[in-house]
């Protein structure tokens, strides 16, 4: 036998979670700090952010065949305002409040957890691990929280645009939605949202980590400007946009109160082929284009300056 060679997993490699790393090495961020910062960053942004998500699911759901009901952004936001007020923009704001805070701590908690691990020995994260702990973060946050928040704010703003809306607040929603369809009435669309939530995290860490290492250059510990930060950003959310709308577009059809009409997340992206045509998979793509690219500029933005400041009160 020639030696003892044995296979070390890019994902098994242990790390030091000190506050600083000697030596040139990259500072890594403990997977405590990374939950804690990331919740505060997911509160704080889809408060700003929400009236284009509203936007965007009413745009999606408005079925060519049925016919269509809004013209167009503009159209969209003037129906609502004419008919529910300001506060008709912020309807299911409760339901993705309460979600996003635990979303964004899963997915930061979960991507700082595997890249610790998949780092070298400098502490540097190369674009395609980058990739990799992106696609674990977006899974694990698709399953624990996103498709049942999603699920049930896709049926908020749907019901509000039936003639007879039927929920009168987030808790009522949902004990209605579990009473009526169980527990897994919450978990319609399952597969796309995984699919849609692997991919969308996986194209903006591998984004944001070739830009931030081009960025760094040689000097991992660089500091980096929370203006690049932002601007990074906006241009890891904006590929992810149009890289998987026709996902969004599909997930959300499935999680809508008319989601029986589809057998499958197959059935239901044929189904929207065959009726409405290739452009249907890319409806909503402006607003969400604009909320994304906020979104994502906000989240890395506060998620950063929140570790900052653990970093110095919370000893690692």
């Amino acid at each position: 036998m020639q030696g003892n060679t044995q296979f070390v997993s890019p994902f098994h490699r242990p790390r030091c979670l000190a506050a600083a790393a000697p030596g040139g090495k990259a500072k890594l961020t403990h997977p405590g700090k990374a939950i804690l910062a990331g919740g505060i960053a997911g509160g704080i942004e889809i408060c700003i952010t929400f009236p284009t998500e509203y936007v965007k699911t009413q745009l999606q759901l408005d079925e060519r065949a049925n016919p269509p009901k809004y013209r167009g952004i503009g159209d969209c936001v003037k129906q609502t305002v004419q008919g529910h007020g300001i506060r008709g923009l912020y309807r299911g704001l409760s339901s993705l409040l309460y979600g996003s805070i635990p979303k964004s701590a899963v997915r930061f908690g979960v991507f700082e957890f595997l890249s610790n691990h998949a780092r070298d020995e400098s502490g540097r994260l190369d674009s395609t691990r980058g990739l990799l702990c992106g696609l674990g973060a977006g899974v694990m946050e698709a399953i624990v929280v996103v498709c049942p928040m999603e699920t049930i704010k896709v049926k908020f703003i749907h019901d509000q645009s039936s003639a007879n809306p039927k929920y009168r607040g987030f808790f009522h929603g949902v004990r209605e939605i579990i009473r009526t369809q169980g527990v897994m009435g919450t978990y319609q669309g399952l597969t796309a949202t995984v699919l849609k939530q692997g991919s969308n995290q996986a194209i903006r860490f591998y984004v944001m980590t070739s830009l931030r290492n081009w960025y760094k250059g040689d000097n991992p510990d660089k500091p980096i400007n929370p203006l690049v930060t932002g601007t990074f950003g906006a241009i890891a959310g904006a590929i992810s946009v149009f890289g998987n709308t026709p996902l969004d577009v599909v997930k959300t059809r499935m999680q809508g109160l008319e989601a029986h009409k589809y057998k499958s997340t197959l059935d239901c992206a044929t189904k929207i082929m065959k009726h409405e045509g290739p452009k249907a998979f890319y409806k909503g793509t402006v607003p969400r284009l604009g909320r994304v690219c906020l979104d994502v500029a906000i989240v890395f933005i506060i998620y950063e300056e929140v570790v900052k400041i653990l970093n110095v009160v919370w000893k690692t």
